[in-house]
């Protein structure tokens, strides 16, 4: 643990729980209340870096950090210590991600020099139907409506893709990853100032058991900054899996409090069955690849958006003369919103669960089809209208809302083989759907990603609600290679829609501005999405420019959490992203 305390206090100490702002993500369609996006920001810190020679880990909260140190140093892979990761951050970050939840993973193999990508998004029940988040005069649900109880809950897929890519990847026993989570939930851990500014500004997970009891008082006040947290049902839990697999968990006594939570909500019960669980399965997927300067940028592919939008804002970029322009100019920025315009367009028609719906995905990245993407953007003039581009698909579907919200975690790893990953994960709404397992975690709302208002206008679109059906996501675990084909760059960060924006403003500041990891996850942000651009506070110099050029600009900020590994030829360095408790740790 010779890490720990430098980092752990450090980060403690420099974060401070802020009021919650009002959300930096323009929707495809409408903004969302600011009090429905519950997983705030709450502060940012001086940029957070590390290094090393041998292997790294950068990720959302030390705990974690620590947790997939402690494994790679142990022998473990990247995916050993992924899981690790992962585990932990359920306990002290159960805002963002969980085992009630879903997750993508992008994998290099070193040795086989092949990028392999996991899928684990959650699933509708089989029973789910177009109309689920409507009411019974055909209108769409308030968004938290919607969110709060069962009928938001997907069947979860992160204990089956973990376990998936483990039998591929793992190099220490499936029980061995599981040990450091099992023994913070046993001893505890203290309540960050992060958690406990998100718990405050939730009224929802506020009102519903067994969540109301476990993260507040009895006056129903969040639990104070160093409170000590047990959860000794959760530790329960993971040891069961850790015994008995996967299958512990999508079958037997934790499926069957599973389906009771759902099924006995208070609020929107759900319809979800014990053959839903058992039936889930992780699925490996094909990368979706592309090119950006003199690199190669891989990542996932649907029911992702976040590979393909990546890849297409990258290619609307090649052309221009970032290095040049810089990142103090208005140019850049209107470049990387318009970029982030066009992309985002795309999503809305074409992306959706590729197992139910046709998506023309090498249309989408072709070199002939970005070109004339790239050919819309003008240094001087803003796209009055960013609209999809013609792809040849099988059936031709409306644009569709995009209700994503941004409660998400990521994190990057190296291991001393030269193996990486990259893995988002999420539970989708701040605390997902508000509903606690017996089991001691929180349950995903991620069908509320779906594009229910649509159905409710009678329009035809791709990210329609249906039984056994993945939502759009667009998580964008990255990885990115050198003109020797060699790995240099392993990144990705939570957000909702504004994922793909963060990715490539990350990539734009390390590829073209010469940053290093921290300084590039620390860097200000701009979003182009519809017909909103959304800068970070610090960007207000840059404000009236935009606005010269047509744009609708507003300030805010947002709590992004980009976790970046670069690997050099003096070494791995590292950054964690300042907005989030997140550190790095590397030997």
């Amino acid at each position: 643990m010779k890490y720990m305390s430098k980092n752990l206090s450090r980060t403690l100490l420099c974060l401070v729980a802020f009021a919650l702002a009002a959300p930096a993500h323009a929707q495809a369609v409408k903004p969302l209340p600011a009090q429905e996006f519950p997983e705030g920001f709450t502060g940012k810190s001086e940029p957070k870096s590390g290094s090393g020679q041998e292997w790294m880990v950068a990720a959302a909260n030390p705990y974690a950090v620590q947790a997939g140190a402690d494994i790679l140093a142990a022998g473990g892979s990247a995916l050993d210590a992924a899981i690790a990761v992962n585990l932990v951050l359920n306990l002290v970050e159960p805002q963002s991600s969980g085992i009630g939840g879903g997750a993508f993973i992008v994998h290099w193999d070193a040795k086989a020099g092949a990028v392999r990508t996991y899928d684990g998004r959650e699933k509708a029940p089989a029973a789910a139907e177009e109309n689920r988040f409507l009411t019974k005069d055909g209108k769409p649900m308030g968004r938290m409506q919607a969110i709060v109880g069962g009928k938001s809950v997907g069947v979860p897929g992160l204990i089956r893709v973990m376990e998936l890519a483990h039998k591929s990847h793992g190099k220490l026993p499936w029980a061995r990853i599981f040990q450091p989570a099992i023994t913070l939930a046993e001893n505890g851990f203290p309540i960050s100032p992060r958690l406990n500014a998100l718990l405050a500004g939730d009224r929802n997970l506020a009102a519903l058991e067994p969540a109301k009891s476990f993260y507040y008082d009895a006056n129903g006040q969040a639990k104070a900054v160093g409170t000590i947290l047990k959860n000794p049902a959760f530790a329960a839990t993971l040891r069961a899996i850790a015994e008995k697999g996967a299958d512990a968990f999508y079958t037997g006594p934790i499926a069957a409090e599973i389906v009771r939570t759902v099924t006995s909500a208070p609020q929107n019960a759900g319809d979800m069955t014990l053959e839903d669980l058992k039936n889930y399965k992780a699925v490996e997927r094909t990368p979706v690849c592309g090119a950006y300067r003199t690199y190669k940028v891989c990542g996932m592919g649907p029911p992702s958006s976040g590979g393909i939008g990546v890849i297409q804002s990258l290619a609307v970029l090649e052309p221009h003369d970032l290095r040049t322009l810089g990142p103090k100019s208005p140019t850049s920025y209107h470049l990387l919103a318009e970029a982030g315009r066009l992309s985002f367009a795309d999503r809305a028609v074409y992306m959706a669960d590729p197992d139910v719906v046709p998506v023309p995905v090498e249309g989408l990245i072709a070199p002939d089809y970005l070109k004339a993407r790239a050919a819309l953007v003008k240094e001087d003039a803003r796209i009055p209208v960013a609209e999809a581009g013609n792809v040849p698909t099988k059936r031709a579907y409306a644009p569709a809302d995009s209700p994503e919200l941004p409660s998400t975690t990521h994190f990057s790893i190296v291991d001393r083989d030269g193996n990486a990953v990259a893995m988002t994960s999420t539970i989708e709404s701040g605390f997902g759907s508000r509903l606690m397992s017996g089991g001691g975690f929180i349950l995903n709302n991620q069908l509320t990603d779906f594009s229910y208002e649509d159905v409710a206008e009678q329009r035809s679109v791709a990210n329609r609600v249906g039984g056994a059906k993945r939502p759009r996501s667009s998580m964008t675990p990255t990885m990115v290679f050198n003109k020797d084909g060699k790995l240099e760059m392993v990144l990705g960060s939570p957000g909702g829609p504004a994922i793909v924006g963060f990715v490539v403003k990350t990539l734009v500041a390390m590829i073209d501005w010469d940053m290093s990891p921290a300084s590039a996850a620390a860097a200000p942000f701009v979003l182009g999405m519809g017909n909103m651009v959304t800068l970070e506070e610090e960007l207000a110099p840059v404000k009236p420019a935009l606005e010269q050029l047509g744009h609708t600009v507003r300030l805010n900020n947002a709590a992004s959490g980009i976790h970046a590994i670069r690997i050099t030829k003096d070494g791995l360095l590292g950054g964690a992203d300042p907005r989030r408790e997140g550190v790095v740790i590397g030997k």
